[in-house]
Protein backbone atom coordinates (compact mmCIF):
# COMPACT_ATOMS: atom_id res chain seq x y z
CA UNK A 1 0.00 0.00 0.00
CA UNK A 2 1.29 3.42 -0.85
CA UNK A 3 1.96 5.74 2.04
CA UNK A 4 0.09 8.75 0.76
CA UNK A 5 -3.18 6.83 0.65
CA UNK A 6 -2.64 5.38 4.10
CA UNK A 7 -2.34 8.97 5.27
CA UNK A 8 -5.79 9.96 4.02
CA UNK A 9 -7.57 8.73 7.13
CA UNK A 10 -9.83 9.58 9.97
CA UNK A 11 -11.52 12.36 8.08
CA UNK A 12 -15.19 12.86 8.40
CA UNK A 13 -17.91 15.09 6.98
CA UNK A 14 -19.59 17.12 9.73
CA UNK A 15 -22.71 18.35 7.93
CA UNK A 16 -23.65 21.01 10.43
CA UNK A 17 -25.15 24.42 9.95
CA UNK A 18 -24.28 24.95 6.28
CA UNK A 19 -21.60 24.60 3.62
CA UNK A 20 -20.36 28.14 3.19
CA UNK A 21 -16.97 29.00 4.61
CA UNK A 22 -16.91 32.77 4.96
CA UNK A 23 -14.34 34.52 7.10
CA UNK A 24 -16.97 35.44 9.70
CA UNK A 25 -17.51 31.81 10.65
CA UNK A 26 -15.96 30.43 13.80
CA UNK A 27 -14.60 26.92 13.68
CA UNK A 28 -15.60 24.35 14.56
CA UNK A 29 -19.10 25.45 13.55
CA UNK A 30 -21.56 26.10 16.35
CA UNK A 31 -23.75 23.27 17.61
CA UNK A 32 -26.40 23.04 20.36
CA UNK A 33 -25.01 22.68 23.87
CA UNK A 34 -25.48 19.35 25.64
CA UNK A 35 -24.26 17.40 28.63
CA UNK A 36 -21.25 15.19 28.01
CA UNK A 37 -21.12 11.46 28.60
CA UNK A 38 -20.17 9.96 31.96
CA UNK A 39 -17.99 6.96 32.73
CA UNK A 40 -21.07 5.08 33.91
CA UNK A 41 -22.63 5.45 30.45
CA UNK A 42 -19.81 3.75 28.54
CA UNK A 43 -21.03 0.59 26.83
CA UNK A 44 -19.28 -2.63 27.89
CA UNK A 45 -20.06 -6.08 26.47
CA UNK A 46 -21.15 -8.93 28.74
CA UNK A 47 -20.99 -12.67 28.14
CA UNK A 48 -23.42 -14.44 30.50
CA UNK A 49 -23.35 -17.79 28.68
CA UNK A 50 -27.12 -18.06 28.29
CA UNK A 51 -26.92 -18.96 24.59
CA UNK A 52 -23.62 -20.60 23.65
CA UNK A 53 -22.25 -22.43 20.60
CA UNK A 54 -19.12 -24.54 21.15
CA UNK A 55 -17.07 -27.20 19.39
CA UNK A 56 -14.86 -27.81 22.43
CA UNK A 57 -12.09 -25.60 21.03
CA UNK A 58 -13.90 -22.29 20.47
CA UNK A 59 -16.97 -20.92 22.21
CA UNK A 60 -19.37 -18.29 20.86
CA UNK A 61 -21.69 -16.49 23.28
CA UNK A 62 -24.83 -15.35 21.47
CA UNK A 63 -26.62 -14.17 24.62
CA UNK A 64 -26.66 -10.45 23.79
CA UNK A 65 -27.34 -10.31 20.07
CA UNK A 66 -30.08 -7.74 20.68
CA UNK A 67 -27.34 -5.38 21.92
CA UNK A 68 -25.48 -5.69 18.64
CA UNK A 69 -22.63 -8.12 19.38
CA UNK A 70 -21.57 -11.69 20.05
CA UNK A 71 -18.53 -12.87 22.00
CA UNK A 72 -15.98 -15.56 21.22
CA UNK A 73 -13.00 -17.15 22.97
CA UNK A 74 -10.52 -19.99 22.53
CA UNK A 75 -11.00 -22.86 24.99
CA UNK A 76 -7.82 -24.77 24.12
CA UNK A 77 -4.53 -24.15 22.33
CA UNK A 78 -5.40 -26.68 19.66
CA UNK A 79 -4.63 -25.46 16.13
CA UNK A 80 -5.80 -22.29 14.41
CA UNK A 81 -9.42 -21.27 14.73
CA UNK A 82 -11.77 -18.74 13.18
CA UNK A 83 -15.36 -17.70 13.55
CA UNK A 84 -17.50 -16.64 10.64
CA UNK A 85 -20.42 -14.21 10.81
CA UNK A 86 -22.78 -14.33 7.83
CA UNK A 87 -25.95 -12.55 6.81
CA UNK A 88 -27.48 -12.58 3.35
CA UNK A 89 -24.51 -12.41 0.95
CA UNK A 90 -22.08 -10.70 3.37
CA UNK A 91 -19.43 -12.62 5.32
CA UNK A 92 -16.90 -11.65 8.01
CA UNK A 93 -14.06 -13.96 9.14
CA UNK A 94 -12.23 -13.43 12.44
CA UNK A 95 -9.22 -15.22 13.92
CA UNK A 96 -9.82 -16.47 17.48
CA UNK A 97 -6.68 -16.71 19.61
CA UNK A 98 -7.56 -15.32 23.05
CA UNK A 99 -8.81 -17.35 26.01
CA UNK A 100 -10.78 -14.31 27.22
CA UNK A 101 -14.01 -13.33 25.54
CA UNK A 102 -13.85 -10.56 22.96
CA UNK A 103 -16.81 -8.94 21.21
CA UNK A 104 -17.63 -8.99 17.50
CA UNK A 105 -20.20 -6.59 16.02
CA UNK A 106 -23.47 -7.51 14.34
CA UNK A 107 -22.97 -4.68 11.89
CA UNK A 108 -25.33 -5.96 9.20
CA UNK A 109 -28.53 -4.91 10.96
CA UNK A 110 -31.61 -6.98 11.81
CA UNK A 111 -32.26 -10.38 10.30
CA UNK A 112 -31.11 -13.98 10.23
CA UNK A 113 -27.40 -14.43 11.03
CA UNK A 114 -25.32 -17.58 10.78
CA UNK A 115 -22.42 -18.02 13.21
CA UNK A 116 -19.83 -20.68 12.37
CA UNK A 117 -16.76 -22.04 14.12
CA UNK A 118 -13.95 -23.03 11.74
CA UNK A 119 -10.90 -25.16 12.52
CA UNK A 120 -7.77 -25.26 10.37
CA UNK A 121 -7.15 -28.37 8.30
CA UNK A 122 -4.02 -27.23 6.50
CA UNK A 123 -2.70 -23.85 5.34
CA UNK A 124 -5.70 -21.72 4.39
CA UNK A 125 -8.11 -24.67 4.42
CA UNK A 126 -10.63 -24.66 7.28
CA UNK A 127 -13.52 -26.94 8.15
CA UNK A 128 -16.79 -25.98 9.80
CA UNK A 129 -16.95 -27.62 13.22
CA UNK A 130 -20.12 -25.98 14.57
CA UNK A 131 -22.81 -23.66 13.23
CA UNK A 132 -25.99 -21.97 14.40
CA UNK A 133 -28.55 -19.57 12.95
CA UNK A 134 -29.88 -16.76 15.12
CA UNK A 135 -32.58 -14.22 14.36
CA UNK A 136 -31.28 -10.82 15.42
CA UNK A 137 -33.53 -7.92 16.37
CA UNK A 138 -31.47 -4.99 17.60
CA UNK A 139 -32.82 -2.84 20.40
CA UNK A 140 -31.02 0.08 18.77
CA UNK A 141 -29.51 -0.01 15.28
CA UNK A 142 -26.56 2.06 16.53
CA UNK A 143 -25.56 -0.38 19.29
CA UNK A 144 -23.02 -2.38 17.23
CA UNK A 145 -20.95 0.80 16.95
CA UNK A 146 -20.97 1.76 20.63
CA UNK A 147 -19.22 -1.27 22.13
CA UNK A 148 -15.54 -2.23 21.97
CA UNK A 149 -14.80 -5.14 19.66
CA UNK A 150 -11.83 -6.97 18.14
CA UNK A 151 -10.99 -4.08 15.80
CA UNK A 152 -11.85 -1.22 18.18
CA UNK A 153 -10.49 -2.92 21.28
CA UNK A 154 -10.35 -1.29 24.73
CA UNK A 155 -11.25 -2.18 28.31
CA UNK A 156 -12.22 -0.20 31.44
CA UNK A 157 -8.56 0.13 32.46
CA UNK A 158 -7.33 1.09 28.97
CA UNK A 159 -5.46 4.36 28.65
CA UNK A 160 -7.79 5.52 25.90
CA UNK A 161 -10.77 5.66 28.29
CA UNK A 162 -9.21 8.20 30.65
CA UNK A 163 -7.81 10.21 27.73
CA UNK A 164 -11.20 10.37 26.02
CA UNK A 165 -12.82 11.96 29.06
CA UNK A 166 -9.91 14.30 29.69
CA UNK A 167 -10.02 15.62 26.12
CA UNK A 168 -13.63 16.77 26.37
CA UNK A 169 -13.92 17.71 30.04
CA UNK A 170 -14.38 21.43 29.31
CA UNK A 171 -16.53 21.08 26.18
CA UNK A 172 -20.19 22.04 26.09
CA UNK A 173 -21.34 20.72 22.69
CA UNK A 174 -20.88 17.56 20.64
CA UNK A 175 -19.17 19.15 17.67
CA UNK A 176 -16.44 20.64 19.85
CA UNK A 177 -16.04 17.27 21.57
CA UNK A 178 -15.57 15.56 18.22
CA UNK A 179 -13.09 18.21 17.13
CA UNK A 180 -10.94 17.60 20.22
CA UNK A 181 -11.08 13.81 19.86
CA UNK A 182 -10.07 14.09 16.22
CA UNK A 183 -7.27 16.53 16.95
CA UNK A 184 -5.83 14.22 19.59
CA UNK A 185 -5.37 11.49 16.99
CA UNK A 186 -3.82 13.97 14.57
CA UNK A 187 -1.40 15.21 17.22
CA UNK A 188 -0.55 11.82 18.74
CA UNK A 189 0.13 9.52 15.81
CA UNK A 190 2.72 9.71 13.06
CA UNK A 191 2.55 7.46 10.06
CA UNK A 192 4.49 4.20 10.52
CA UNK A 193 6.32 3.39 7.27
CA UNK A 194 7.83 0.18 8.61
CA UNK A 195 4.49 -1.22 9.72
CA UNK A 196 2.96 -0.31 6.38
CA UNK A 197 5.48 -2.61 4.71
CA UNK A 198 4.97 -5.40 7.28
CA UNK A 199 1.18 -5.54 6.87
CA UNK A 200 1.28 -5.90 3.09
CA UNK A 201 1.38 -9.67 3.58
CA UNK A 202 -0.36 -9.98 6.94
CA UNK A 203 -3.54 -8.91 8.69
CA UNK A 204 -2.54 -7.01 11.85
CA UNK A 205 -5.19 -5.81 14.29
CA UNK A 206 -4.89 -2.33 15.81
CA UNK A 207 -3.36 -2.15 19.29
CA UNK A 208 -4.46 1.16 20.81
CA UNK A 209 -2.13 1.09 23.82
CA UNK A 210 0.84 0.33 21.61
CA UNK A 211 -0.10 3.02 19.08
CA UNK A 212 -0.46 5.69 21.78
CA UNK A 213 2.78 4.64 23.46
CA UNK A 214 4.80 4.59 20.26
CA UNK A 215 3.04 7.56 18.69
CA UNK A 216 2.91 5.69 15.39
CA UNK A 217 0.40 3.80 13.30
CA UNK A 218 -1.12 3.12 9.90
CA UNK A 219 -4.63 3.94 8.73
CA UNK A 220 -6.18 0.99 10.62
CA UNK A 221 -4.64 2.28 13.87
CA UNK A 222 -5.72 5.87 13.26
CA UNK A 223 -9.28 4.78 12.48
CA UNK A 224 -9.53 2.42 15.45
CA UNK A 225 -8.21 5.03 17.88
CA UNK A 226 -10.65 7.69 16.72
CA UNK A 227 -13.55 5.23 16.82
CA UNK A 228 -12.63 4.20 20.38
CA UNK A 229 -12.41 7.81 21.59
CA UNK A 230 -15.82 8.51 20.06
CA UNK A 231 -17.58 5.38 21.35
CA UNK A 232 -16.38 6.06 24.88
CA UNK A 233 -18.08 9.47 24.65
CA UNK A 234 -21.31 7.92 23.38
CA UNK A 235 -20.82 8.76 19.70
CA UNK A 236 -21.55 5.71 17.52
CA UNK A 237 -18.50 5.29 15.28
CA UNK A 238 -17.66 2.68 12.72
CA UNK A 239 -14.33 1.80 11.18
CA UNK A 240 -14.70 1.43 7.43
CA UNK A 241 -12.21 -0.61 5.41
CA UNK A 242 -12.31 -0.32 1.65
CA UNK A 243 -10.91 1.45 -1.38
CA UNK A 244 -10.04 4.97 -2.35
CA UNK A 245 -9.35 5.51 -6.05
CA UNK A 246 -6.17 3.44 -6.06
CA UNK A 247 -5.49 1.97 -2.59
CA UNK A 248 -6.98 -0.15 0.17
CA UNK A 249 -7.64 2.08 3.14
CA UNK A 250 -9.38 2.56 6.51
CA UNK A 251 -11.43 5.54 7.67
CA UNK A 252 -14.16 6.47 10.14
CA UNK A 253 -17.83 7.38 9.99
CA UNK A 254 -19.45 8.93 13.05
CA UNK A 255 -23.11 9.29 13.98
CA UNK A 256 -24.04 12.80 15.00
CA UNK A 257 -27.52 13.19 16.47
CA UNK A 258 -29.74 15.18 14.16
CA UNK A 259 -27.38 14.67 11.20
CA UNK A 260 -26.99 10.90 10.88
CA UNK A 261 -23.85 9.16 9.68
CA UNK A 262 -21.26 11.68 8.61
CA UNK A 263 -18.75 10.73 5.95
CA UNK A 264 -15.05 11.20 5.21
CA UNK A 265 -14.66 14.98 5.29
CA UNK A 266 -14.32 17.53 8.02
CA UNK A 267 -15.58 21.04 8.65
CA UNK A 268 -13.21 22.39 11.26
CA UNK A 269 -11.47 25.01 9.09
CA UNK A 270 -12.58 28.02 7.13
CA UNK A 271 -12.34 26.19 3.80
CA UNK A 272 -15.36 24.73 2.01
CA UNK A 273 -15.69 21.08 3.02
CA UNK A 274 -11.94 20.51 2.98
CA UNK A 275 -10.37 17.15 3.60
CA UNK A 276 -7.82 17.15 6.40
CA UNK A 277 -4.92 14.72 6.30
CA UNK A 278 -4.37 14.16 10.03
CA UNK A 279 -0.71 13.25 9.70
CA UNK A 280 0.10 16.73 8.48
CA UNK A 281 -0.29 20.04 10.27
CA UNK A 282 -3.44 22.11 9.72
CA UNK A 283 -1.46 24.38 7.41
CA UNK A 284 -1.08 21.52 4.90
CA UNK A 285 -4.74 20.62 4.40
CA UNK A 286 -5.42 19.00 1.05
CA UNK A 287 -8.56 18.11 -0.82
CA UNK A 288 -9.30 14.58 -2.01
CA UNK A 289 -12.34 14.36 -4.25
CA UNK A 290 -12.04 10.70 -5.19
CA UNK A 291 -14.25 7.78 -4.21
CA UNK A 292 -14.56 6.01 -0.88
CA UNK A 293 -15.82 2.49 -1.51
CA UNK A 294 -16.70 0.43 1.57
CA UNK A 295 -15.84 -3.26 1.73
CA UNK A 296 -16.13 -3.94 5.48
CA UNK A 297 -17.31 -2.08 8.54
CA UNK A 298 -16.51 -2.75 12.20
Amino acid sequence: MKKRWFLLILVFFLAVSGCSGGSEESYPSTYPESEGATLEQVHWPAFPGVNVLSDGVVEIDCSNVSQGYIGARKLTDTGKSKIQVLKDDKKYNYDITDSAYIAFPLQMGNGLYTFKILQQIEGTRYAISASVQVEVSLENELDPFLYPNQVVNYAPDSKVVAISFDLVKDDTDDLTRLAHLFQYVVDTLDYDDDKAVEVQDAYVLPDLDEAMESGKGICFDYASLLAALCRIQGFPARVIVGWTDIEYHAWVEIYLEGKGWINPKIYFTEHDWSLVDPTFSDARNTDYEGKYEEVYRY
